[in-house]
C-alpha cells in the first residue's frame, strides 16, 4: 500500500476513536465511530483475498448497524428531553438500545457471531487492532453513560460473554479464531468490571489491551495461524517460544502473571458486594479458557512436528528482535507485584 495512503488511514482510525473519546455530544461521538469505521475497512481488505473482502464487508455492516442505532435512538432522545449530551440520563428504552448497539460495535454475547469471522478473515496485526484499538471508542461510551445503566443488565451481559468465550474456543483449531473467543470472554470480565468500579474497568482494559498486544505480535512473528503451526515455533525461536507460553498462561489469568491481577480483583469486588455466586460462576466460566491456552502451550512445547524440518537449525535465522514486542511480553507476564498502584 501507498505509504501516503497507509499514513492517512492510521490518521483516520486516531483521530476517530480520539474524536468519540473526547466528545460529550452524541453526534461528535458519532461522527468519530463512522470515521474510525471508515478508515478501518481498506486496512482489512489490503490483502485483496476474499476471505479479506467478506470480513471487510461484515465489518461494515454490523459496524454500520450500530451506529445508525446510536444515532437513531440518541436523536430520539434529543427530541424527547432536548439534551444531546452523552452523560445525562436518557429515557429506559433508549438507554437500552444504545446498550444494544455498543454492544453490538464491542462483539459481546449475544452478539458476537461476526466477531470470529472478521478477525479469521483479517491479518494478525489487523485482528490485533481490532481486538484492541477498536474497542477503545465503544468502551468510552459506555464509561459514559455508566451511571445510567442497568447493573443488572450489564452483570447479564458480562457473564453471558465469558461463558460463551470459553465454551465456543474449546472446539476452535485457528488461532486468530481462539484469540477472537479469547477476547469475548475478558469483554464480558470488562463490562462485569465497568458495573462494579470504573477504575477496576480501566485497570482490566490496560491488562487485556497488554496480554492481547504481546501474543499477537508473537504469532505474527512466527506466522502461526493454526494450532499445528504451533509445533513448529521451536524451530523460529526457542527463547520466543518460552515467553509465548509464558505469555498464554498470563492471558489465562494464571498466577502469578499479570492476568491473573484483574480477575483477581474484580473477584475480590464481588465477594466485597455479597455476589458471591456470580464470582464463583465467572470463575468457573474461566476454567475453559485456561483449558485452551494450555493445549495452546502443550502443542507449542511438548509435541514435535508432523514433518521433519528441511533445515536443521532454522532457529538460527529468527526475525530481528522487535523491541515493542519484548516490552509487551514483559508486561503481560511481570506486572502483578504492582497491583497496589494499579488500584489506588
Amino acid at each position: 500500500m501507498n505509504p501516503m495512503i497507509w499514513s492517512l488511514l492510521v490518521t483516520g482510525l486516531s483521530l476517530g476513536t480520539i474524536i468519540t473519546m473526547s466528545s460529550h455530544h452524541w453526534l461528535l461521538a458519532w461522527l468519530g465511530l463512522e470515521l474510525n469505521t471508515l478508515s478501518m475497512l481498506p486496512i482489512i481488505m489490503k490483502p485483496t483475498h476474499p476471505r479479506a473482502t467478506e470480513a471487510a464487508t461484515k465489518y461494515f455492516l454490523i459496524q454500520a448497524i450500530a451506529a445508525a442505532l446510536i444515532l437513531f435512538s440518541s436523536a430520539m432522545d434529543a427530541w424527547i428531553t432536548g439534551q444531546w449530551y452523552i452523560s445525562h440520563t436518557p429515557t429506559p428504552m433508549l438507554s437500552t438500545a444504545i446498550i444494544l448497539a455498543i454492544v453490538l460495535k464491542l462483539g459481546l454475547a449475544p452478539t458476537h457471531a461476526w466477531y470470529p469471522e472478521v478477525l479469521q478473515g483479517s491479518t494478525l496485526l489487523t485482528a490485533l487492532i481490532i481486538s484492541t484499538w477498536q474497542k477503545l471508542a465503544p468502551l468510552t461510551l459506555l464509561y459514559m453513560m455508566s451511571n445510567h445503566l442497568s447493573t443488572n443488565t450489564m452483570l447479564l451481559l458480562g457473564t453471558t460473554s465469558a461463558l460463551i468465550g470459553g465454551w465456543s474456543g474449546l472446539i476452535q483449531t485457528q488461532t486468530r479464531k481462539i484469540m477472537a473467543f479469547s477476547s469475548i470472554a475478558h469483554m464480558g470480565w470488562l463490562i462485569i468490571a465497568m458495573a462494579l468500579s470504573p477504575t477496576l474497568a480501566a485497570v482490566t482494559l490496560a491488562i487485556y489491551i497488554i496480554n492481547t498486544a504481546a501474543i499477537f505480535m508473537m504469532l505474527n512473528t512466527t506466522t502461526t495461524k493454526t494450532l499445528t503451526d504451533m509445533g513448529t515455533m521451536w524451530t523460529q525461536s526457542p527463547p520466543l517460544t518460552s515467553l509465548t507460553t509464558l505469555t498464554l498462561m498470563s492471558l489465562g489469568g494464571l498466577p502469578p502473571l499479570t492476568g491473573f491481577m484483574p480477575k483477581w480483583l474484580i473477584l475480590n469486588e464481588l465477594c466485597s458486594t455479597k455476589l458471591v455466586l456470580l464470582a464463583a460462576t465467572l470463575a468457573a466460566a474461566s476454567l475453559p479458557s485456561l483449558y485452551f491456552y494450555t493445549r495452546m502451550n502443550y502443542l507449542t512445547t511438548l509435541t514435535t512436528p508432523p514433518n521433519t524440518t528441511n533445515t536443521e537449525h532454522k532457529w538460527r535465522f529468527m526475525n530481528p528482535p522487535n523491541t515493542l514486542q519484548a516490552i509487551a511480553a514483559t508486561l503481560a507476564t511481570l506486572l502483578l507485584p504492582m497491583t497496589p498502584l494499579f488500584i489506588t
